[in-house]
Order: structure tokens, then C-alpha cells, then sequence
């Protein structure tokens, strides 16, 4: 099902001919499909004109009493488009405006980009038909400059395609609102909130129909070109967000993605799979706090600590900590992954995640058997089968510290707990000089990857992680690509105490 959402105000001289337009595309270009019109508020004859068209076509209307702007009818009907559909991998919507700017013809060339596989399709509004005013030529010019997107050149066209899952995943931040900005801002504060969901973001020309808008704009030109100053920081905060919640999603070691099959390897690398460690050879206490940026703005932390030794089913226990904590403007996350593993042979006993992000929690805890060969996730009575020497996302980040890596090696591990998951590669690129945590450090570049997963280990994510070049090999920065841009967490702080032999369980 294809949802055309339109908004209308005052549309009484264009908005039935957008309407019968669109019934023509999809006559010529089978589809299903289905008209989600919101009147806002119309004070001219725009709702007999919406009134008689319903008649004909498979149309639903939304009216306003009191106009509430061009943002908030877009977000309703999107809303809308969500609740009706049941299969929203499958089902889309396309937003369209009613005073003929946007060209019907378009949607066809959007929908067969969505059949293709994209998630979002934006139709940039390349070319001019008809003449506008140079104020407003030039605020149309330069909005979609201080609005950026990755990928695209026109933002605020407000002329777009989506795959229904990916506006799902976007609404997931649990706000009142999607959109707080109006006018162009929305459009573009739109684009940046459903990009990063989407696998695949495409662009395709479109021409702006200023020859057949049948009144002035409402287009401020200078009150625009203000207003998307302002919004900068707006689409910047969307962004942010969602590389908080990528970065906190991406710690686990391997994501609930389909199988791929494994890349073919690097010629020049052999692939070589070293021996595990027998004991873990990390003191209690031993602290690393990270900053995180995204680009060139800070939006968290990160800590990693061997917290203490425990006793679970009657072996010893490392127990490890990884958390995240991380915010901007109305949104913040938590994250917690924890892992106890066999004190004398470094296989994980037991793993829980706990996250926390706008007022909700989840937790998933795991106790695994590696002497049986079996691990159960708490919550299920059934037992799924695991690998010798299994290893557990916050474990996998300690034990690759204890491998003796060459450069241009690539190792190949089929040690995390769940089989179907690996195998996780690393390959060893170059050393390198760094500087952080106030110091410059020589350091070993490596790429981790994971075939058969994703988050920041992700084929696609290009991962990198600098190691310390000694006997320590501490984590002094991890680096992965997203849609959006470039995630980094750099050392900050270091404490690494003497280890004490007498440390008694944490918990007897």
C-alpha cells in the first residue's frame, strides 16, 4: 500500500487537481494506493472541493478546526500512514504539497527506487519551471545549504518517499513531537530524523512547478533564511541522537542482522587463528574512560572496567564493565554490558546488557555453559547450543587485548557464544602515532569486522580501533562509519592499579 499524504490551507484552486493527478499516475502505474489529506484549517473553499473528490477516490480526510502549520499535519498524517499499515517493511508513504509545485509524474520513479531497495527517497528539486522572486529564489538556494543532509543537495523539498518501518524506527525516541521546526526547516528536520534508518538513502531529480502554483507563496524569504540559521542546531540534535543510539546498539560485538556471507580477504593477509589465552591477565581496578564525538561535537562517554572478582557456579570470575552514557538537548541513553569470565580460562559465564534510553528499560541476560556446550537467555527454557571456547560482546574487547597481533595479519575468531554469528576478523593494518588521554602513544591500527553482523563492526562501518603497541594493547580509540557520518571514542582517562591477589568475590 502507497499512503500520499497532503497537507492542505487555502488550496481550493490546486488541491482537487493535485488529487486527480495522483489518480492518474497510479492509473498508468498500478499500484495500490490511498489519499491521507489533512485540512488545516481552510478558510476558502478548499473542504467542499476535498469533499466532492472523496467521492470519487479512495481518499480519507483530517480536518482541523484551528490551523496548526504545515509540520504538525505532515507529522499527523505520517502517523496516520503508520497506524493503518500492517506491514510496514513493505507499505510506504510519499508526502506531497497541494499547490502544484511538486510534479505527480515524480512518484512513479520514487516508488520503483523504494522496489529497488531503498528506504527513503527525497525528489530534489533541481530544476525551475516559472519565475519566482529574486528574494525568494535566493532563500531557496541557500536553505538547503545551512540545512545539510549527507548525500543530498535539496533538503527542503518536502517532496518524499518512505518505507513505513524506517518512520517506526524514527518514532522510537519517544517524543511528543517529530518535528519542531515549521515551513522548509520541517522538511529538512524530517529528512535528517529517517535518514540514518535507512539502509539506503536515494535522490532523484524533480522539477519545481512554479509555473502552475495558483497563489503567492507564504514563504517569508528573509524570515526563512533566519529561521534555518536557527534550526541548525535542530538537525544537528537529530543527528546526534541517533549516533548515540547506534554507538550504544553497535557496542554488542555482533547485531540481530541476517546472515551475509564472509567478503573474500586481502591477498597480502594470511589468515591465521592464534591459541586463547589461559588466564586473564587484567588487575581489578584497572579504568578507561572514552569521550565520544560526533564530528566535531561531544555527545558522551564510554567506560571500560575490570570491576571485581565474583564466583558464578562455583568458578572464578573476572568481571568486566562497558558502559555508555550519553545525551543532546531532550534525549539520553544508558547503557550497561557486563560479562564474568572464567578467571584461569578466559570463557564467559555469564552476559547482561541492560539499556535505558528516554524513560524506558530493557534488560537480556545470558548464562552460558561453556563445559556443556550450551547457553540460555533468561526469560526462555530452552537451551541453545554454543561454542568451545565462547566469548560475549564485553568479553570479545578484553580478550582481543591479550592476542599477539603482526602487522598485516588477519586473524579469524570463531569464539563468540552465539555460532551463527562468526566469525569476527581482525585484520592488522599499520603503526601508528596518537595522541590522547595527554600523551602521544604508539599504537597498532586494526579492523575489526563481522560478515555476519552489523552495528559499529559492521562490514559496511569500515571500523577502526587503535591499540596501545606494547604488552597492554589498551583500546586508545575506536572509530566507525555510519549513513550519517563518523562515530569516534578517544582514551580520556587511565587507571591501571597493581592487581591484588587477595580481592575477594563480589558477590560469595
Amino acid at each position: 500500500m502507497i499512503y500520499v499524504c497532503v497537507p492542505v490551507h487555502d488550496e481550493a484552486r490546486t488541491a482537487g487537481l493535485v488529487l486527480w493527478k495522483v489518480r492518474q499516475v497510479f492509473t498508468a502505474f498500478p499500484r495500490e494506493y490511498q489519499l491521507l489529506v489533512l485540512d488545516d484549517a481552510s478558510t476558502d473553499g478548499t473542504p467542499e472541493v476535498l469533499a466532492s473528490y472523496a467521492k470519487v477516490l479512495p481518499m480519507t480526510i483530517v480536518t482541523h478546526r484551528e490551523r496548526q502549520g504545515y509540520a504538525r499535519s505532515l507529522e499527523e498524517l505520517l502517523r496516520l500512514a503508520l497506524q493503518r499499515t500492517d506491514r510496514p517493511k513493505r507499505d510506504c508513504a510519499i508526502t506531497l504539497h497541494a499547490d502544484f509545485v511538486h510534479s505527480p509524474e515524480s512518484m512513479e520513479d520514487m516508488v520503483k527506487h523504494l522496489e529497488s531497495g531503498a528506504d527513503l527517497v527525497v525528489a530534489e528539486l533541481v530544476q525551475q519551471r516559472g519565475r519566482v522572486s529574486r528574494a525568494l529564489g535566493l532563500a531557496r538556494r541557500w536553505t538547503p545549504r545551512l540545512l545539510r543532509v549527507a548525500g543530498l543537495r535539496d533538503t527542503v523539498s518536502g517532496f518524499i518517499a518512505l518505507r513505513l518501518i524506517v518512520l517506526r524506527q524514527a518514532l522510537r525516541r519517544d517524543t511528543t513531537r517529530l518535528l519542531e521546526t515549521e515551513g522548509w526547516c520541517a522538511s529538512a528536520e524530517l529528512v535528517a530524523r529517517l535518514a540514518p534508518h535507512a539502509r539506503r538513502l536515494d535522490a532523484v531529480p524533480a522539477a519545481a512547478r512554479y509555473d502552475l502554483v495558483q497563489r503567492p507563496s507564504r514563504i517569508r524569504p528573509w524570515r526563512q533564511l533566519l529561521d534555518a540559521w536557527r534550526a541548525r542546531s535542530v538537525i544537528r540534535a537529530a543527528r546526534t541522537v541517533v549516533a548515540l543510539v547506534l554507538m550504544a546498539v553497535g557496542l554488542h560485538a555482533q547485531s540481530d542482522t541476517a546472515s551475509r556471507p564472509d567478503s573474500p580477504s586481502l591477498s597480502a593477509m594470511a589468515i591465521v587463528t592464534p591459541p586463547a589465552p589461559v588466564a586473564v591477565p587484567f588487575p581489578v581496578g584497572e579504568r578507561l574512560v572514552y569521550g565520544a564525538r560526533y564530528g566535531p561535537f561531544s555527545v558522551g562517554t564510554a567506560t571500560m572496567q575490570v570491576a571485581g572478582i565474583d564466583t558464578i557456579r562455583g568458578v572464578e570470575t573476572v568481571h568486566f564493565v562497558f558502559l555508555i552514557d550519553g545525551g543532546a538537548l531532550w534525549y539520553h541513553i544508558h547503557q550497561n554490558l557486563e560479562s564474568w569470565v572464567g578467571r584461569h580460562d578466559f570463557r564467559s559465564r555469564r552476559f547482561l546488557n541492560q539499556t535505558e534510553e528516554k524513560g524506558k528499560s530493557w534488560e537480556r541476560k545470558f548464562d552460558i555453559y561453556p563445559d556443556s556446550g550450551f547457553y540460555r537467555e533468561a526469560g526462555r527454557d530452552t537451551t541453545v547450543p554454543t561454542v568451545a571456547d565462547p566469548l560475549d560482546d564485553a568479553a570479545f574487547l578484553y580478550w582481543i587485548r591479550t592476542v599477539p597481533l603482526e602487522i598485516g595479519k588477519r586473524y579469524e575468531f570463531r569464539r563468540y557464544f552465539r555460532p551463527e554469528r562468526n566469525p569476527v576478523i581482525v585484520e592488522v593494518l599499520k603503526r601508528e602515532r596518537v595522541g590522547v588521554a595527554g600523551k602521544k602513544w604508539d599504537a597498532i591500527v586494526v579492523r575489526p569486522r563481522i560478515p555476519n553482523g552489523g552495528g559499529i563492526f559492521a562490514e559496511k562501518a569500515d571500523a577502526r580501533m587503535w591499540l596501545s603497541d606494547d604488552s597492554l594493547h589498551i583500546m586508545l580509540a575506536l572509530q566507525s562509519k555510519f549513513s550519517f557520518g563518523q562515530v569516534t571514542l578517544k582514551l580520556k582517562e587511565i587507571a591501571s592499579p597493581k592487581e591484588n591477589a587477595d580481592s575477594r568475590p563480589e558477590h560469595p
